[in-house]
């Protein structure tokens, strides 16, 4: 088990990053929702807001009159407050959705979007009195003390910028008739949202950098830590299978790089292929330098065709150099007859192509303890 006191000077590996992420372990900027949330209500107050207050002052004005009738009849006024409070959250409606909007896509602009139950579930760790003051004095709390310090200096500053500069207009509000305060009064807030909401955006825009540096700072792993996941993943089934793959994947393709050195490739004809290189002027015998059976035996063949190899049908030759022969080896002395009749065969078609007389192609035997069927078993 890893240590939690050792040093964290690794980074995080991408398991780590990749369960991080799935636990909802990413960076996350309250400025920046709140920056975006704020000028978002801002461009809309600028563009429908003197709409929107002229409809909302209407109707706030509408509620203030009675018609006699319905002092008459008090069964109707559950009715009317129903209708008023409708078209109040009618006028309100598009602002709420695109601030809902608004409010999903700056969550995710900061660490993308995600959904984790562990993040609903209840998490029992933070009733530990300790966690509680490491969250209280840390590193962290620090920070956000900072921060609060210079939200409240730039949002106070601006709101006592805006009521300085509107004094006149907030004494004289009186004065004026319902319809007409409203309207100035919205004008004067949305002017005051929008200084504020460009001070946020300064201040988002320090924030989401340093979010970003404490989950990388928190998910740093200690070298012990980088040893366990590695063994950890390594021992996996899938890990494994996976790795087992890729090196038959190598394996196979260091192979088929050989097959165009072959001197004859001798097939089942369809399920097995073997590719044999021989060196007359060498002592030894020929090497078997790749074999394959069904797809592999395949491509072997379609390979030597491409590179003018001979291929030579022989099934039980072909069966018994692909059970008895690993790669890179001599053929077994019981075969010895039968390949070579085979590769004086293909020697001697080169002679005929140059000019000169060629053998009969041979019908090679194959001793009786080297005849395999296409399973692996000898014929009894």
């Amino acid at each position: 088990m890893a240590d939690e006191s050792a040093e964290k000077t690794e980074e995080p590996t991408g398991r780590r990053l990749q369960k991080a992420h799935e636990e909802g372990q990413v960076a996350r900027s309250v400025e920046l929702s709140t920056a975006a949330l704020l000028m978002t209500a801002t461009l809309f107050f600028t563009m429908a807001g003197s709409w929107l207050f002229n409809r909302l002052g209407a109707l706030f004005i509408s509620q203030l009159q009675f018609d006699r009738k319905i002092t008459d009849k008090a069964e109707l006024l559950p009715a009317i407050f129903a209708q008023s409070v409708l078209d109040g959250m009618l006028l309100i409606l598009p602002i709420m959705f695109f601030l809902y909007l608004v409010a999903i896509l700056s969550t995710g602009m900061s660490g993308g979007f995600i959904f984790s139950l562990k993040l609903i579930l209840p998490n029992f760790g933070k009733l530990n009195p300790l966690s509680g003051l490491q969250r209280m004095f840390g590193l962290k709390a620090i920070i956000e003390l900072v921060k609060s310090i210079v939200k409240v200096i730039v949002i106070g500053g601006i709101l006592w910028l805006a009521v300085t500069n509107h004094i006149e207009d907030l004494v004289t509000l009186n004065r004026m008739d319902l319809g007409t305060a409203l309207k100035h009064a919205g004008e004067m807030i949305v002017d005051a949202c929008f200084w504020m909401s460009m001070g946020l955006v300064v201040i988002a825009v320090a924030d989401v950098p340093i979010q970003r540096y404490q989950v990388h700072q928190k998910l740093k792993m200690s070298r012990q830590e980088v040893k366990d996941e590695m063994k950890d993943s390594e021992g996996r089934p899938e890990v494994k299978a996976q790795i087992r793959r890729r090196q038959r994947e190598m394996a196979n393709n260091k192979m088929m790089a050989k097959v165009k050195d072959a001197d004859v490739v001798i097939t089942n004809p369809q399920h097995f292929a073997v590719a044999l290189s021989y060196d007359p002027s060498a002592d030894g015998a020929p090497t078997l330098i790749a074999k394959g059976t069904d797809e592999l035996a395949r491509q072997i063949r379609e390979l030597a065709e491409k590179e003018k190899i001979y291929i030579f049908e022989a099934p039980e030759l072909a069966r018994a150099l692909y059970f008895t022969t690993k790669l890179e080896q001599h053929i077994p002395e019981a075969l010895y007859h039968g390949v070579a009749q085979v590769i004086a065969y293909v020697f001697s078609l080169n002679q005929k192509y140059s000019g000169q007389d060629g053998m009969d192609k041979p019908h090679p035997k194959i001793p009786d303890n080297m005849r395999y069927d296409e399973n692996g078993f000898l014929f009894q």
